[in-house]
């Protein structure tokens, strides 16, 4: 019997496990990790996600990050600024939700510019390591690029709303931010490539109503095409985290150098069933979720959806996992052991 180890490098290999994999991500296990029920589970199959970094970020020392908390109406109202010689810009949490982003304005943009051009990235293989073994037998270590440049002004410093308008308000702002990021994301590639651990987990949180296929080709695959080969011949497998819809751009993805679509959801969070998915992309691995909805359905029928799915995107038994990476289940001590249950069927 393989370990979830053995089976996930198999899954990356595109080759045959003895049963398919099932993995959660750290984020959503820590919260009851000390609940003795995950052992079982463990125990059966299941395996944990850690995203780790073999590189941090050393910022000049003219950047200063500034986070203030206060109570507002029963309200935790967090600021989070970053100072720089050119000003200051910040963000706004209310109870842990973000409602504002850093991007607001054309002066937002220089300083974010400047912040970005004033960091330097540098190796830390040591704590990837360290982690790796601390989560030892069950962790399965993912090294994190980050985002590509399109997709940190977009979702870490825009938000959806405002990147609609300053893709025609702010063109030439938006553009020197994107080349800026370009050369930093071209230095924690090389870091990436010359370091451990085998997966790259590119977190695009990709969705194609927000970009479209012309967007994509002009913003995301010209940095696929550069910097994805680059590290595939380090031997790494490279994953984008695209856990929207996807139709739209089906065909660019096609012939985009991607390894693993991972968190692939099918519908309703997604537009693609995983039948849909193979005959778009047949020789991609598959990282796929299943929707948390499903969790709640009587076990045979769960089971049944797993069997459906694996069906339609491995009837060899190749190139599939699943995973939880967005939400897992309140009754996740008995849904989970369905799944896993239901995956030792096809042994």
């Amino acid at each position: 019997m393989m370990t979830i180890h053995e089976r996930i490098e198999a899954f990356w290999a595109g080759e045959q496990p003895d049963e398919i994999p099932l993995t959660i991500y750290q984020k959503e296990w820590r919260h009851t990790a000390s609940d003795v029920s995950w052992f079982h589970l463990l125990y059966q199959g299941l395996g944990i996600v850690v995203h780790m970094t073999t590189w941090k970020s050393v910022l000049h020392s003219s950047i200063e990050h500034i986070t203030t908390q206060h109570t507002k109406d029963g309200h935790v109202m967090e600021c989070r600024s970053i100072k720089t010689p050119l000003g200051k810009i910040d963000e706004l949490y209310v109870d842990g939700w973000r409602q504002k982003f850093f991007l607001q304005t054309a002066q937002d943009y220089a300083v974010m510019t400047y912040v970005v051009r004033n960091t330097q990235v540098v190796p830390d293989y040591e704590t990837f390591v360290y982690k790796d073994r601390q989560m030892q037998p069950y962790g399965i270590p993912l090294v994190e690029l980050g985002r590509t440049p399109n997709q940190v002004i977009l979702i870490d410093w825009v938000g959806l709303e405002h990147y609609a308008y300053h893709m025609v308000d702010m063109v030439s702002e938006m553009q020197e931010l994107y080349q800026a990021l370009l050369v930093l994301y071209r230095q924690k590639a090389e870091i990436v490539a010359n370091g451990p651990g085998r997966f790259v987990s590119v977190l695009e949180n990709f969705t194609a109503e927000t970009l479209g296929p012309t967007r994509f080709k002009k913003l995301l695959l010209p940095v696929y095409k550069e910097i994805f080969p680059w590290l595939q011949s380090a031997g790494k497998i490279i994953g984008t985290h695209y856990d929207g819809k996807l139709a739209s751009c089906k065909d660019v993805i096609a012939g985009a150098p991607i390894d693993v679509i991972e968190s692939l959801t099918p519908p309703p969070e997604g537009d693609m069933t995983l039948a849909e998915c193979r005959a778009a992309w047949p020789d991609k691995l598959f990282w796929s979720n299943i929707n948390v909805d499903c969790y709640n359905l009587p076990a045979a029928k769960l089971e049944q959806v797993v069997l459906d799915r694996v069906a339609q995107a491995a009837p060899d038994g190749r190139r599939l996992a699943f995973e939880i990476s967005e939400q897992y289940p309140d009754n996740w001590a008995d849904s989970i052991l369905v799944v896993l249950q239901a995956l030792k069927q096809k042994r």
